[in-house]
Order: C-alpha cells, then structure tokens, then sequence
C-alpha cells in the first residue's frame, strides 16, 4: 500500500490538529504558539521517530519553560529552538501560554558561581524560563549548556573561591539565538550536575567529587527493574520473569554492597509496580553518589542472541559501565557489548553517574540456566562490586 506524505501551511490550527490525528503520514504546520512545559520531567525530542524505548530524547527540562511551537505531528508538538534548530515536546507535557508577549531578544544579566559542601553552583538570570540542552565532554571533562532563544548581554562572570569542582566558566553566541555555556571540570570523572529554574534564573548544580573514593564512604542506589504486573522479561523455559529475578539480584548485590560498608538505596525492595519517573524522582531526593539498575535481556533469536551488557547514555559516565562490564565478562559469559547513548530512562539523568546491567538473555536457554541459579547470580553481584570498586581505583589513581 502507497503511504502519501502530505504538508499543509495554515493559519486555523483547530480543523487540521483532527486531520493530524486521524492520519499517521500528516504533519501540520500551524502559527507560532506559545505553551509552557509542564510537571517535573518535561523532555525534549529530537525528531519523530521512536523505538520501544520512545524517541531519542535531548534530555529534561525544567517546568514552566516557554516554547514557541510550529506544528503537531499525532501527540507531539514541532518545537521552533532557532531558525536552524527544532525539537519535539509531547502534547502531554505542555500547557497553552496566553498571556506571554515574546521578546525581540532575552538578554542575560551578570553570572555567579559559587559552592558549598556539597556542590558547585552557576546563576544565569534571564528574563524568561527558555529551554536548553546540556551534555558532558571527557578528556578534559566539561558541561556543555545550550539555552536556546538567549543572547549574552553579561558585563562579567563572578566566581568565588568557594568552589571546588569548577575550573572555569566561558561562553559563546553560537547563533542569535543559541547561547553556550562551557564549565571546565577540575576532576575527570563526572559526579553529575543538574539544571533547573529558580525563578527565572537558571541554576546550574554541579556536584563535587566525593572526598574519599570508596565504597564504605558512598551511597549507592540499586534499581531492580519491572516489578509487580511490569513482568518483563520471562525465562523460555522456566517461566521466571525479571520482576522477581532482578529484585533477587538485585537484593544480593545490597548485601554485598553492605558488607563493603556502603549506604545502599533501593527503588523498590519488593515485587511490586513503581513507575520509572517515580523512581527518578525518588533517587532525585534521595541524591546518591551512583546508581546500578539491574535488568536482564531478551530476543526473538533464542539460539545465537545472547551474553551480557552494560548501558550508559551521558559519556562521562562511561567509565563506570566499561569497569562493570570487564569483570563481569570474568564469568562463563558472552560479551553482548557496552551500549552508548541508550534511550532509557534510569539512564537519562545527569545528576549521578548510573550504569544499566543486563545479566544475561531469559530466551537463550543456556544464559537462562544461569542466571536463574542463586550461587551464579551471586557471583554476578561479587563482579559488579569488584567492577566498582575498579572504577574508583582508577580515580582515585588518576587523582595522585
């Protein structure tokens, strides 16, 4: 069957947004409108396209943001970022603006950067909540923000001597419209950083690089995927799904994780349904010096698709998954790769350096016999753990 692709240029939003959802192949370009984001995990899209993990997503936002939207394809809006640039916001997480007027240009004010004992801190002040995209750079380390519809308008950048983790703090005017801002890291490792709205000045959190890099002195967060009716995967043969293999695991590696002396957290210690952005949102509060989420696989190849893997999505925190998944690879396993820029969402914050580890494939039978024995599963956490603590080894080393 031919697929047609049709484009309209209107002005009337309202009949062609019903003729958008009525055909998959429609995109509708309407007039510049304003809306807000709204809720505490507002996101940004690249493009239209999407796999069982959604579309590739440019990362949070904050709430409140103002976007000015061109178009709606099906349930996301067409995000006008600059005259090169778009984005895509789903319906969901925007709410109409009626009152703002936009301005010919938003000009920022004079920055500050300051810390305290736990975390470094960036003011920007803007006259209004704009949207931005951030990403980290490795070898030197650095934080990337892009605040989109800001042009610089600062007579200077104070900094104070009360920060520990920023070396310095510069920016550049991309576009009319695409304001960069570089922090330099004074360590290699990325601790994580998060940006919000605080009226509307943007803050930027940086956090520090704990004192004393070892597991007695850290907090872990552990999630143990899927739970409650979210079975997840299932064994082919023996029918055990992952929201009670990935609990059993992952309870094995807090006793273990105990036993070294660390603080662990759990996002759930039973087989019950917690939501992905409730988890997030929990481990937000709960501010730990890194997550391990673990899960396990599945294919509809069930003969060669198998072995273990590690996913990260923020390449500061690559590290982390490499180190986990060398001593891993120490069992009688097949390596299925180190998986970048993965599109899930425990991967997705900024604030703490997380790793996702996919035991083994439930559809291979040979990877299933394993991973549902309790020793292998034990000796899986004890290779997690030694994987960690060679992650800090390294630090600490490249610290001397």
């Amino acid at each position: 069957m031919k697929q047609f692709f049709i484009i309209f240029f209107v002005s009337h939003f309202s009949f062609f947004t019903s003729l958008a959802q009525k055909a998959d192949t429609v995109i509708v370009f309407h007039e510049d409108s304003l809306f807000r984001t709204k809720g505490p995990l507002a996101y940004l899209n690249y493009g239209l396209g999407e796999d069982r993990l959604g579309g590739a997503k440019m990362g949070y936002i904050d709430s409140l943001v103002l976007l000015k939207t061109t178009g709606r394809h099906k349930d996301l809006y067409r995000v006008r970022l600059t005259n090169q640039l778009t984005a895509w916001v789903p319906v969901a997480l925007v709410k109409k603006d009626t009152i703002t007027k936009t301005k010919i240009q938003n000009l920022t004010g004079n920055w500050r950067a300051w810390g305290d004992d736990r975390y470094d801190y960036v003011s920007v002040p803007l006259p209004e909540r704009l949207p931005y995209q951030s990403w980290q750079e490795v070898n030197p380390s650095k934080i990337i923000i892009d605040i989109f519809g800001a042009t610089t308008n600062t007579n200077w950048i104070t900094q104070l001597q009360t920060v520990s983790e920023i070396q310095n703090i510069d920016y550049e005017q991309i576009t009319d419209e695409q304001l960069r801002i570089k922090i330099d890291l004074k360590h290699a490792q990325h601790w994580g950083y998060n940006i919000q709205y605080q009226g509307r000045r943007l803050i930027i959190s940086i956090k520090h690089q704990p004192q004393k890099l070892k597991l007695k002195y850290l907090t872990v967060a552990i999630d143990a995927g899927h739970g409650g009716t979210n079975l997840g995967a299932c064994g082919l043969r023996s029918k055990i799904c992952e929201s009670v293999l990935n609990l059993a695991i992952a309870q094995k590696l807090k006793t273990q994780l105990e036993d070294k002396g660390a603080t662990v957290i759990m996002t759930r210690d039973r087989d019950t349904l917690i939501g992905n952005n409730d988890r997030i949102l929990n481990l937000r509060k709960a501010k730990p010096d890194l997550l391990i989420s673990i899960h396990n696989n599945s294919a509809a190849d069930t003969v060669k698709i198998k072995g273990t893997s590690t996913y990260y999505k923020h390449l500061g925190f690559r590290p982390l998954s490499q180190a986990i998944l060398k001593r891993v690879l120490e069992l009688d396993v097949d390596e299925y790769g180190n998986v970048g820029r993965f599109n899930f969402t425990l991967n997705s914050p900024t604030d703490y350096p997380n790793v996702l580890v996919e035991g083994l494939f439930l559809s291979q039978p040979d990877d299933e016999a394993k991973i549902i024995d309790p020793d292998f599963q034990q000796d899986l956490v004890s290779k997690i753990t030694k994987g960690v603590e060679d992650w800090l080894k390294v630090i600490r080393k490249n610290e001397d």
